[in-house]
């Protein structure tokens, strides 16, 4: 399997998977994409039944790794990887209603679904990294979850250094905690003045940086980093075979600000899985689901919400489809994301945007209306909802349909936004275990503006300090 970006050509010397895990971002400037995407036959989705979670992502995987990692080290990584999560499904499958249901994501060490794919990850990069005998620097930016899943993930690893930057004041207090508080030297978090949209610039200003890049031998846990999404393939597949396929048609609700979860889902379908539709819960910060509806790709300022993970207006992963809905045409998606970038429109051609609406729905809570889907879903079904999965429960329900199964995306445990949880239902979440003295433990953090020169100093200081 070999790998080309979004913005340029596949060509005979194509990295493969070891390759753009270490990469992140394309040279480029783009994100990188398989060169064509694997099929799963419907004997193989019946067979992978009789799976547990950790082999049926080994071999779901595998598919994206052929010729860097085989499927038994892939195997071992993933028996590894899920074997601390608290449920023994780790990703168990609840009935909200006839129909209706949640796929509980969060049941890992920082209880996002981010941990899904991030202890996959480091355990990757640690393959990688040793096979090549090398080190890499991560940068990565976060709305509230990724940060801690990937300092869980990498925190004490000898050949990786971590810095993290998340938007100071954004976050919920229990997501800044499980950052902040991790003491390994290897882990440096950075609170910037400014919103996620800004940290991910920065990320992003720093991978163009190509000298600074190779300086500190850069890389990324972002969702950028595609690794991150061929992680996140498998609990679909998972989902799907629980519910019936591939003899049955089921769909998707996943609440979403930077696309690479439901892009995800859009994977698994183009691998063969029969997924019927795939709708997108937003918050305020809509422009995924004004895009889906209208055909407006337009950035407008960030506003906080109780659902901060999807504080988003420019959302990365969207390139990846994009590039797909243009047919694979790199000039034109480069054209495109470059006149987005200084515009800050996207000009989608209609052909393409209609092609997308034949798989996508999107539809949009007010901060009042995910309340509300906390109480309700609380009241009539007693399922405790954290503001993001009510947001993807509630647009569940509104576009199900008759004889097929929806299923939403549980993004995070409601104990990590008690606030919000107990206004809306009267119930205060606790944490579990692992977490009870969180807001014991001290924090460690440098706060910082939005001047990249500062932050690659930063990044360079905390290399020799590590």
């Amino acid at each position: 399997m070999r790998y080309r970006s979004t913005r340029g050509e596949l060509t005979a010397d194509a990295p493969n998977f070891s390759d753009i895990l270490l990469a992140g971002l394309a040279g480029d400037g783009g994100l990188y994409m398989p060169e064509s995407w694997p099929k799963i036959s419907p004997q193989t989705l019946r067979e992978w039944r009789a799976l547990s979670y950790p082999d049926l992502a080994a071999e779901v995987i595998a598919l994206f790794t052929e010729g860097a990692i085989d499927v038994d080290t892939l195997r071992h990584m993933t028996r590894d990887a899920y074997a601390g999560f608290d449920h023994a499904a780790v990703v168990p499958l609840v009935e909200i209603e006839q129909d209706l249901y949640s796929l509980e994501l969060f049941h890992g060490p920082t209880l996002a679904f981010k941990d899904m794919a991030m202890q996959m990850l480091g355990r990757l990069f640690d393959h990688v990294l040793t096979q090549r005998n090398r080190h890499v620097t991560i940068v990565g930016a976060t709305s509230g979850d990724t940060g801690s899943a990937a300092i869980e993930a990498c925190r004490g690893r000898e050949r990786l250094s971590v810095v993290i930057l998340h938007p100071k004041g954004r976050t919920s207090d229990v997501q800044r905690r499980q950052m902040t508080t991790v003491q390994d030297d290897n882990i440096l978090n950075i609170a910037v003045e400014g919103d996620f949209d800004t940290c991910q610039d920065l990320v992003k200003a720093m991978f163009a940086d190509h000298v600074f890049r190779d300086e500190v031998s850069l890389s990324a846990v972002n969702s950028i980093n595609w690794a991150r999404i061929a992680a996140q393939i498998p609990y679909y597949v998972r989902a799907a075979l629980a519910l019936g396929a591939p003899d049955r048609e089921v769909s998707f609700s996943v609440p979403t600000g930077n696309f690479g979860n439901v892009l995800a889902a859009w994977a698994a379908k183009q691998m063969g899985l029969p997924i019927k539709k795939l709708c997108i819960g937003s918050n305020r910060n809509d422009i995924l689901t004004r895009f889906v509806i209208d055909n407006d790709m337009s950035v407008r300022t960030v506003e906080p919400s109780l659902s901060p993970s999807m504080d988003i207006q420019v959302s990365s992963n969207f390139e990846r489809l994009l590039f797909e809905l243009l047919d694979r045409n790199s000039t034109r998606c480069a054209a495109i994301m470059r006149e987005f970038r200084e515009t800050g429109r996207m000009a989608v051609p209609h052909d393409a945007w209609t092609r997308m609406k034949d798989v996508f729905e999107g539809m949009t809570l007010t901060d009042e209306q995910t309340s509300e889907a906390m109480r309700l879903f609380y009241n009539e079904s007693l399922y405790l909802a954290d503001p993001h999965t009510a947001i993807g429960l509630a647009v569940g329900k509104r576009f199900q349909e008759p004889g097929t199964p929806m299923v939403a995306a549980a993004t995070a445990h409601p104990a990590k936004f008690p606030d919000a949880v107990t206004a809306a239902t009267g119930i205060h979440p606790k944490l579990p275990p692992h977490l009870s003295d969180l807001f014991e433990r001290t924090e460690r953090y440098e706060c910082m503006d939005s001047q990249i020169a500062g932050l690659q100093d930063a990044v360079r200081a905390h290399i020799k300090r590590a």
